[in-house]
C-alpha cells in the first residue's frame, strides 16, 4: 500500500488528496488513480476537481460507466443540459437508444442558447440515421447549418442523407450550396463523384481534381484515348490503386478488348477480393459477348457479395435454365435454398446433383439427411448404401446407418405414411 492510499485509509483525505496528486504527474492517464482523486474531490467539497477528473477519465475510456454517472449525479441540479447531454451518452453506451435519443433532446431544450446545443444536435442526428430515422437526421443538420455554418461536415452529412432519402440531385444541390455559398472548395472533388454517378461526366471533369476522376468523366464522355492518355501518364503513381485498374477495365471493356479488361479485373482483385465490383464487372464483359450463362453466373456472385440473397438466387436460376447440368451451379442453388431454410426445395436440387454426378458425396449426404428428417427411412437407407459403396470409411454413414436402419426395419416409414396419409388409408 502507498503512501496515499495509507493516508485514505486513515480518513486523512486532503493529504490522501495532495499524494495522489504528486503521482498524477507521473501518471496523467491512470484511470484508477484519476477515480481515486475525483472520489476524494467529492469527499473534499472540491466539486469542479472532481468534474475535471472524471471528464479526463472519459476521454482516457469514453466508454467508462462510472464517470457518467458521477457526472450525472453532479450536473443533476446545477446544469439540466449537460446533465442530459451525459445521461443520453451513458444510455447510448448502453445500447438504450430510444432512451439515449430523448435525452438528447432534452438537453437541446435545456441549452441556454443554441450554439451550446449543437453537440446535442450532433448527437441527436447522428443516433436516428443509426436507427434509419433519415429524415428526422435531415431535420436536425438542417437545424445545425444555421449555426455550425463554417462546419464542412454538416453539409457533408446531408449530401449522403439526400443521396439515401430524395435522390443523387438532392445531394448535388446540397454541396453545390456548401461549395458557393460558403467557400468549401473541398467539396469540388466530392462533387465530381457525384456528377459521374449523376450522368453528368462534363460537369464532373470541370470540377475533378484527381487524375483517377478525370479519367473516369473522359471515359464517361466516351473520349476513351484522352481518358487512357491520363492513365498511363499515372501508371507509376496508381497502379498498386484498385480504382486505377477498374478504370482500365472500363477502357478495354469499351473498346471490345475483352481479354484485356478481364486482366485488369484480375488485378483488381488481387487488391480487393471481397468487392462486389468484380463480379459486376465480369458480367458486363459476359453480357457484352453474349454469354448469357456466365453473365448470370456473376450476377449472382455480386449480389451474394451484397447481402442480397433473394436476387441472387433468381440469377443463378435464369442461369440454371440455360444450363441445368452445372455441378457448381446446382450445389450454389442448393445450398442457397436450404440456408433460407427451404430444405424440400433444396433436396431436390440435391437430387439433381446426384443425377448429374452419380458420386457426388454431398448431395447423397444431404439426401439421407433430408430422408430421414422426414421419416422416410429407407428412402435415407438407399442414399446412405449408395454413399457408402463409394466411400466405405465415411464418417456420417458410420455415425447414422445402424440407427437409420433400426428405425426403418421398426416401422418407421409406416409411421411415416400414418403421418402423411393415415386419414385417407385408414390406418
Amino acid at each position: 500500500m502507498n503512501i496515499a492510499e495509507q493516508l485514505e485509509q486513515n480518513e486523512k483525505y486532503d493529504e490522501a488528496y495532495a499524494e495522489y496528486k504528486k503521482q498524477l504527474a507521473q501518471k496523467s492517464s491512470d484511470v484508477e488513480l484519476l477515480s481515486k482523486l475525483a472520489h476524494l474531490a467529492l469527499i473534499l467539497e472540491k466539486k469542479e476537481d472532481a468534474k475535471v477528473y472524471y471528464a479526463k477519465i472519459l476521454e482516457v475510456d469514453p466508454a467508462n460507466i462510472m464517470a457518467h454517472e458521477q457526472l450525472i449525479d453532479i450536473f443533476a441540479n446545477e446544469d439540466r443540459f449537460k446533465y442530459y447531454l451525459i445521461r443520453g451518452n451513458m444510455h447510448a453506451l448502453q445500447q438504450q437508444m430510444s432512451h439515449a435519443r430523448n435525452d438528447y433532446k432534452k438537453a437541446i431544450e435545456n441549452a441556454k442558447d443554441p450554439q451550446e446545443s449543437l453537440p446535442a444536435r450532433y448527437l441527436y442526428a447522428g443516433l436516428c440515421e443509426g436507427q434509419g430515422k433519415l429524415n428526422e437526421a435531415i431535420d436536425e443538420y438542417l437545424k445545425i447549418s444555421d449555426y455550425d455554418e463554417k462546419n464542412p461536415v454538416v453539409f457533408l452529412k446531408l449530401a449522403e442523407l439526400y443521396d439515401k432519402t430524395e435522390g443523387l440531385a438532392a445531394a448535388i444541390q446540397t454541396l453545390e450550396r456548401g461549395r458557393k455559398e460558403r467557400g468549401f472548395k473541398n467539396f469540388e472533388e466530392i462533387l465530381a463523384g457525384y456528377y459521374i454517378r449523376n450522368s453528368q461526366p462534363e460537369k464532373a471533369y470541370e470540377l475533378a481534381k484527381s487524375d483517377l476522376t478525370k479519367a473516369r468523366a473522359l471515359f464517361d464522355m466516351g473520349k476513351n484515348e484522352a481518358g487512357y492518355e491520363i492513365l498511363m501518364k499515372v501508371k507509376d503513381k496508381y497502379s498498386k490503386e484498385k480504382i486505377f485498374h477498374s478504370l482500365l477495365a472500363q477502357y478495354y471493356f469499351q473498346k471490345d478488348m475483352f481479354e484485356e479488361a478481364f486482366k485488369e479485373i484480375d488485378e483488381f482483385a488481387k487488391i480487393d477480393p471481397n468487392s462486389p465490383l468484380i463480379y459486376q464487372m465480369r458480367a458486363l464483359i459476359y453480357e457484352k459477348q453474349g454469354d448469357s450463362f456466365k453473365e448470370h453466373i456473376n450476377w449472382g456472385k455480386y449480389n451474394i457479395i451484397r447481402g442480397e440473397k433473394d436476387v441472387a438466387l433468381n440469377e443463378y436460376l435464369t442461369a440454371y435454365r440455360i444450363d441445368d447440368k452445372n455441378i457448381d451451379l446446382i450445389e450454389t442453388i442448393a445450398a442457397l435454398l436450404e440456408s433460407d431454410g427451404d430444405k424440400t426445395k433444396a433436396a431436390e436440387f440435391y437430387e439433381r446433383l446426384a443425377d448429374v454426378d452419380s458420386k457426388n458425396k454431398l448431395a447423397l449426404e444431404k439426401l439421407a439427411i433430408f430422408r430421414e428428417s422426414i421419416g422416410d427411412y429407407y428412402g435415407s437407407i438407399e442414399y446412405m448404401d449408395r454413399l457408402k459403396a463409394i466411400d466405405p470409411r465415411n464418417q456420417f454413414v458410420k455415425d447414422n446407418y445402424e440407427k437409420i436402419k433400426d428405425q426403418a426395419e421398426n416401422g418407421g416409414f409406416v409411421a411415416f405414411l400414418k403421418k402423411i396419409f393415415g386419414r385417407k388409408m385408414g390406418v
